[in-house]
């Protein structure tokens, strides 16, 4: 940390010197322009960009298959607005593995292809995403797919089943935008000023996201199961029904609460989620109770639901949480 003290020139101006290995650093020289960004009691300085797009290169020569696709999706969250994969020589596997990534990843296309290299374009501009409209975007849709999955395995639906599977591509795709935007917001305050939200908010939101993806997943999980699964007992079923309604409801509760305005409605929302977490573990015995009087390997696969339904809920009473902190008083 270095100090300096605040000098008035012309009378009304403050100034105040940069150290100078900071200046050297970041290429900060006489006629540099500077941006400044007040965030509270604090002011952050950084000097202006020439170019918005943020371009990485990529050495693939040994990454294939998954592991090259998680690194494309990596470079991606990272915040690279134009990645250029390159290779002596770029094989069909790894030219899939490159598709499977971008096919993954909002707005983002192969624009140019040789045989060494590969690149690859966000053609979104970065300062119309909107953290919230993720968000918002994947609360709907994890929340139909847990009732969507819960209702294939009730009514022995498999199209309702690989329906869900499905959506569960959106949702990842969804947690990659909220990830990318909640890292640029750290690395930039001028992401989070285009941003227009609260870098702890952006925090936050990033959280439950997080919470929310887990909650597909287990939705998915559920679809998978009711695939293998014949028709259950009418009794089992409705307890199913049941579980899922509670845990329903705290998700939409805890929801509510990390959108509230008013910091009394998300105190009261976020309070009523953890409560109704709690009720759900009185669900789950008598649902396990029910669970030992059936055949082994079905028990098993609905032991399995009910332990994703029951995991879904504590996710919600995670995103409660974060609501909670979200609306306590800040210092």
């Amino acid at each position: 940390m270095e100090t300096r003290k605040v000098q008035v020139t012309g009378g009304s101006t403050y100034t105040v010197s940069l150290p100078k290995t900071w200046a050297t650093e970041n290429d900060v020289s006489a006629g540099t322009t500077v941006e400044f960004y007040p965030e509270d009691d604090a002011l952050l300085l950084t000097p202006r960009s020439e170019t918005d797009r943020q371009e990485g290169t990529l050495d693939i020569s040994n990454l294939e298959g998954e592991r090259l696709t998680r690194a494309v999706m990596t470079m991606y969250v990272s915040g690279f607005d134009i990645i250029r994969l390159e290779a002596g020589r770029i094989t069909t596997d790894q030219r899939r593995a490159i598709r499977d990534a971008t096919q993954g990843l909002v707005g983002v296309e192969v624009l140019e292809e040789t045989t060494d290299s590969v690149v690859i374009q966000d053609l979104l501009d970065s300062s119309e995403l909107s953290i919230v409209n993720a968000v918002t975007r994947m609360r709907l849709i994890a929340q139909s797919m847990l009732e969507d999955g819960v209702r294939a395995l009730v009514e022995n639906d498999d199209d309702i089943a690989h329906d869900v599977i499905e959506r569960d591509d959106d949702v990842d795709r969804l947690w990659l935008v909220v990830s990318r935007i909640f890292r640029a917001t750290l690395r930039s305050p001028r992401a989070a000023e285009e941003l227009g939200v609260p870098r702890e908010d952006c925090f936050d939101f990033h959280s439950s996201a997080r919470q929310l993806e887990r909650v597909a997943d287990h939705a998915t999980k559920i679809s998978n199961l009711a695939l293998k699964l014949d028709e259950i007992p009418e009794p089992v079923a409705a307890a199913l029904e049941e579980l899922h309604g509670d845990a329903a409801t705290v998700l939409e509760k805890s929801m509510d609460a990390l959108f509230a305005e008013e910091t009394g409605n998300a105190n009261r929302l976020g309070h009523d989620a953890r409560e109704t977490v709690l009720e759900i573990d009185e669900h789950t015995r008598t649902l396990d109770d029910m669970l030992r009087d059936l055949d082994p390997v079905q028990a098993q696969s609905l032991g399995l639901i009910v332990d994703s339904l029951s995991r879904s809920a504590d996710y919600g009473g995670n995103i409660a949480e974060t609501a909670l902190q979200k609306a306590a008083p800040r210092p």
